[in-house]
């Protein structure tokens, strides 16, 4: 069984973007910690989580674990079922799998994941709710050949396409292969979650289409990232396999590509908290398919 909340048709618009002729950086109105701190994190963990908007766990899954979801990476990228399918996203200058999204419905293997109370109790310890998959995917950067993610925001684009109203989610990316500083490791600017980035441009009907292989429209502008670099820095996010990042829905971050031997893959999932559950976009003319933006909000974990 299934839960379809209702959701209000109108919410106010906290962190307008897509809809001036200029870009603008915006203060945060939400907390980064939304809940009491009682988890699986500890006090100094969060406090960094809090400051920096992101926090690292190495060795998060066992070697054992990590086997079985390259295989299953592997199985979805052959998967002649899923070529043609929107949920499979190709390199745009390629046939290479760049990523796999609702993984957690395509596979049991990635289905058992995020139901995880490894991952599902410290979203909860962050977010100070039971919470849903919003989306979940894996991606592949092969050697030679796997493209850039250029600077963004995640919650830019949920929150102007989605309808999602506050910074109430964070990921988990979840490493299946060595992230090394030159194979197209994740970027961050630690800090930058508590900044709102405004773009400009209006949001195409169908944007999603084409912004998965390549976003123009919701891309922060030059002189917005070199304020926040200037200001943050950046931090290279380098780890072992079967180590995850759990970072917040609102950290400026982005990969460079891979012109190494060495590929880098992980699996993705975003936890939104029950509480924030998406309405109609704010800068847009449709929601996204259900693949990139779930309407079934019921809570995982349970």
């Amino acid at each position: 069984m299934t839960l379809q909340m209702d959701v209000p048709a109108s919410t106010a618009d906290e962190y307008p973007t897509r809809k001036a002729p200029e870009p603008a950086l915006l203060d945060r109105k939400d907390p980064v910690l939304w809940g009491t701190g009682e988890g699986p994190f500890t006090r100094e963990v969060l406090e960094g989580y809090d400051r920096r908007g992101y926090t690292q766990v190495e060795a998060f899954v066992t070697g054992a674990e990590v086997a079985t979801y390259r295989d299953e990476l592997d199985r979805l990228a052959a998967d002649p079922a899923l070529r043609g399918d929107e949920r499979l996203v190709v390199e745009p200058t390629s046939e290479e799998v760049r990523s796999v999204f609702d993984v957690h419905r395509i596979s049991p293997v990635f289905s058992d994941l995020v139901n995880d109370p490894r991952l599902v109790e410290r979203a909860r310890q962050v977010l100070g709710s039971e919470v849903y998959v919003h989306q979940s995917r894996v991606n592949y950067k092969p050697g030679f050949g796997g493209g850039a993610f250029y600077w963004h925001s995640d919650f830019e684009t949920w929150h102007a396409e989605d309808g999602m109203p506050r910074m109430r989610a964070c990921s988990f990316s979840i490493a299946l292969t060595e992230n090394f500083s030159h194979n197209g490791a994740l970027m961050i600017m630690p800090g930058s979650h508590k900044t709102f980035v405004s773009c400009v441009g209006e949001t195409p009907e169908g944007h999603y289409r084409s912004s998965l292989k390549s976003q123009q429209v919701g891309t922060p502008d030059g002189g917005s990232l070199s304020l926040l670099a200037d200001r943050h820095g950046i931090d290279v996010l380098t780890g072992g396999a079967g180590g995850v990042t759990v970072f917040d829905s609102n950290c400026m971050h982005g990969s460079g590509g891979n012109i190494t031997p060495f590929p880098r893959s992980n699996v993705f999932i975003v936890f939104n908290s029950v509480e924030n559950a998406c309405a109609e976009p704010f800068s847009a003319p449709s929601p996204r398919p259900e693949f990139l933006s779930s309407r079934d909000f019921t809570p995982v974990g349970r």
